[in-house]
């Protein structure tokens, strides 16, 4: 096939799954995964325990819904960066999570760490954040040579892209903390 057709090919199929909302995440079988499920302990209370960085995530998004056994793609909330700052304190001051009352925005590196690079739509491993939504999640970085911007993390790719902090259309959140 030329690359002309591929191309099409590739427009129509991205179209279709734009035009239905389709959570289809593609993985590579070729490519070694970067988040597997043994670097993960999946706990019952809704938390992740990241074996390999000594982290603990929520497992579902921000404003998420969940069932008993998932969370359910396209429910997550959306935040500006300082709605996402505030969302933290109001969380620990009123009790927490699981426990803890410690709970924090991750800095782009850690947020990154989640990225699987053997997959796309979304690129992170569905087995142990399951229903992640394909889209971006605000760090808590700021970018350093922009006051008016931070970093988020795109799930759709698995890039770190800055953002402007007050942006209308909002991301998502996905909270961390210290479990060392």
């Amino acid at each position: 096939m030329n690359k002309w057709k591929t191309g099409l090919l590739f427009l129509a199929s991205a179209s279709w799954i734009t035009a239905n909302n389709a959570s289809l995440a593609a993985c590579s079988t070729n490519i070694i995964g970067t988040a597997p499920d043994s670097r993960f302990a999946v706990n019952q209370n809704g938390t992740i325990l990241d074996k390999a960085t000594g982290l603990m995530w929520k497992q579902c998004a921000e404003g998420q819904s969940t069932t008993s056994v998932t969370c359910i793609p396209g429910t997550a909330s959306k935040y500006t960066w300082q709605e996402a700052l505030r969302l933290v304190e109001t969380l620990n001051s009123n009790g927490g999570f699981a426990g803890y009352t410690d709970w924090r925005l991750p800095n782009r590196n850690e947020l990154a760490s989640l990225v699987e690079r053997k997959c796309a739509n979304p690129a992170i491993n569905q087995n142990i954040f399951p229903g992640t939504d394909s889209a971006d999640y605000w760090s808590s970085s700021p970018v350093a040579q922009d006051a008016n911007r931070a970093w988020s993390v795109d799930f759709f790719y698995g890039k770190v892209v800055p953002q402007f902090k007050s942006s209308n259309y909002g991301f998502s959140v996905r909270l961390v903390r210290d479990a060392k």
